[in-house]
C-alpha cells in the first residue's frame, strides 16, 4: 500500500489539531492559557530560558490533550456500553493531562509571581 505524500500527512495532523481546538472545551482553555502566558511573557520580559520552559510546557500539555481526545474518541467508537476498562482508559488519559497542567501551572507561578515584585524593585 502506497503512503500519502508527507504534505497530506501534515494536513491530517493540522486537521486533528484544528478539530480538537474547535470541539474540545479543555483544549480551548489550554489555548487561552497559552495566549495569556505569551502576553505575560512579553510584559514581564521573561528570559530565554523561561521562554524555552514555557514553550516546552505548552507543547506537553496541548499534546497530551490531543492524545486524551484520541483515546476518548477511540473508546467511544469501540463501545457505547459502560465498561470498567473503557472508563479506566479514559480516566488515565484525562489524568495525564491534569498532571501536566498542574505542574505547568506550578512552574508558571514560579516564573511569573516574582516578576511584578522585581519590576517594582521590591525584590
Amino acid at each position: 500500500m502506497k503512503k500519502d505524500p508527507i504534505t497530506k500527512s501534515f494536513g491530517y495532523a493540522f486537521e486533528g489539531i484544528i478539530n480538537t481546538v474547535k470541539s474540545e472545551r479543555n483544549m480551548k482553555i489550554h489555548c487561552a492559557f497559552v495566549v495569556a502566558v505569551v502576553i505575560c511573557g512579553f510584559i514581564f520580559r521573561i528570559s530565554y530560558t523561561e521562554w524555552l520552559i514555557c514553550l516546552t510546557l505548552f507543547g506537553l500539555v496541548t499534546s497530551l490533550e490531543l492524545v486524551n481526545t484520541a483515546v476518548e474518541s477511540v473508546v467511544d467508537l469501540v463501545t457505547e456500553e459502560h465498561k470498567p476498562l473503557a472508563k479506566r482508559a479514559k480516566d488515565a488519559a484525562a489524568g495525564a493531562v491534569l498532571i501536566a497542567a498542574i505542574f505547568a501551572a506550578i512552574i508558571g507561578l514560579i516564573i511569573f509571581v516574582p516578576k511584578p515584585f522585581i519590576m517594582l524593585g521590591i525584590i
